[in-house]
């Protein structure tokens, strides 16, 4: 199983790079560093741990850096400066070469609004991922068959997407990243565009299958509750930088300050009611 490590991490957007990393270093805020170089801050200093084999959520009000932070996993987003570690794998160092052979065998992405080939047949889309490794087509069918069997859409292997609903999609794309059989999967939202009945049900089925699978699952979320349900640890943004990172009962009993109490505010309401 694989551990996630951010090794003091920072993504700045703009021309004058140099000169916001120094700000940054220097504990300059998100605004002076802008005023003073045109640059924006994606991430700030992010120094974290993700547990291998459990679910961990990544949240935060819109713009807090949750995808910025995720996509640094898969190098999707290269860092302006730090290390982000796969197990002992420096992913930040990997070549051409590595970093493609990396995200085929060891990373896989759920995405909100689903990211399937609308060309291709829903068993092609969950086949996808083997036929890029060059796996036989039998083994592609197997393992495509298995796990669309688990999700629920057997007898849908001839539709397209177009043809099924968004909650089956989401399954879908669901199904492929399961079919990948990597160790590390990346959520991101990916369940929000659904409608509450749906994504309910779509919780639980992760949660089922997670149980027996173990995989090391980065769930990117902006509600709450669902990340309450969902992770065991929770790791909470704003601005870029990682405010806090732990388990439910301590971020509500232990909030590193206002901002995080106010998150967590919203769960004891929701217990009281």
């Amino acid at each position: 199983m694989t551990e996630i490590h951010f090794k003091y991490v920072n993504k700045v957007y703009g021309k004058n790079i140099d000169k916001a990393l120094i700000l940054l270093e220097q504990g300059a805020k998100n605004e002076i560093v802008f005023k003073e170089t045109g640059c924006q801050v994606g991430l700030r200093n992010i120094n974290l741990v993700i547990p291998s084999g459990k679910i961990s959520c990544v949240m935060g009000l819109s713009g807090s850096g949750k995808s910025t932070l995720v996509r640094h996993i898969n190098r999707l987003i290269e860092p302006s400066g730090g290390e982000v570690w796969a197990g002992d794998v420096n992913v930040t160092a990997l070549s051409e070469k590595a970093l493609r052979a990396f995200r085929q065998q060891q990373v896989s992405m759920v995405f909100q609004h689903f990211g399937l080939l609308p060309h291709l047949t829903v068993l092609q889309n969950v086949e996808y991922a083997l036929r890029v490794r060059r796996l036989p087509e039998a083994m592609q069918r197997e393992q495509a068959q298995h796990w669309l069997n688990e999700v629920g859409l057997s007898g849908y292997e001839a539709s397209f997407p177009d043809q099924l609903s968004g909650g089956m999609r989401q399954r879908v794309g669901l199904a492929r990243a399961l079919t990948a059989d990597t160790e590390i999967i990346l959520m991101d939202e990916a369940f929000s565009a659904l409608d509450p009945l749906i994504r309910t049900k779509l919780q639980d089925q992760l949660l089922t299958l997670q149980s027996k699978l173990n995989k090391t699952i980065i769930f990117i979320t902006h509600d709450i509750n669902e990340a309450v349900k969902m992770g065991k640890h929770i790791a909470i943004l704003s601005g870029g930088e990682l405010v806090q990172m732990g388990e439910v009962e301590e971020l509500v009993n232990h909030p590193a300050n206002e901002y995080v109490a106010e998150f967590m505010q919203f769960v004891l309401d929701k217990g009281e009611e």
